[in-house]
């Protein structure tokens, strides 16, 4: 079993709803059936996937699907002093960086503030937390290209 708590990015959660070699990957390595923990997920990774079905114009089942595999994780709200605090220190991390300052989206800062509060790993596929990794929160980087896919990651039914 896997007892690592993971706050999953919004580009791992796509890579799992659409079920190819990178989800396929993911399942495999992190044994994300097995895990002691449900990975979390911040409200804002909600609103980032739900406006994607709608300009990709994904079809009924595959939203049930989304909907489903949102619920079977632990969604955590932005309304805490924790995540608030930690938002203003990912800003300053960001601003004070030692080669020089870093821009990312206001709403990756609150993914990071949340994995922080949380003090989970932050699982993405993104390298723009990279420079947050350990000081601010835990980040683990799956490059999407940088693994073999193969047969033997795809899941048993």
């Amino acid at each position: 079993m896997n007892d690592t708590l993971y706050l999953f990015d919004t580009s791992i959660l796509l890579a799992l709803i659409r079920g190819r070699e990178l989800g396929q990957y993911l399942n495999h390595v992190f044994s994300l059936s097995q895990l002691t923990h449900k990975p979390l997920i911040s409200i804002v990774s909600h609103g980032e996937i739900w406006a994607m079905t709608e300009r990709h114009e994904w079809g009924e089942n595959k939203r049930q699907a989304l909907a489903k595999m949102l619920a079977d994780m632990v969604t955590i709200d932005l309304n805490d002093r924790s995540i608030i605090e930690a938002y203003v220190e990912v800003d300053k991390k960001n601003l004070t960086h030692p080669k020089g300052a870093r821009t990312i989206s206001d709403n990756d800062k609150w993914i990071a503030a949340t994995a922080r509060a949380a003090a989970a790993t932050l699982l993405t596929t993104d390298k723009d937390f990279s420079h947050l990794n350990p000081d601010i929160c835990n980040v683990q980087i799956i490059e999407p290209g940088a693994y073999r896919p193969t047969s033997g990651y795809e899941e048993k039914s």
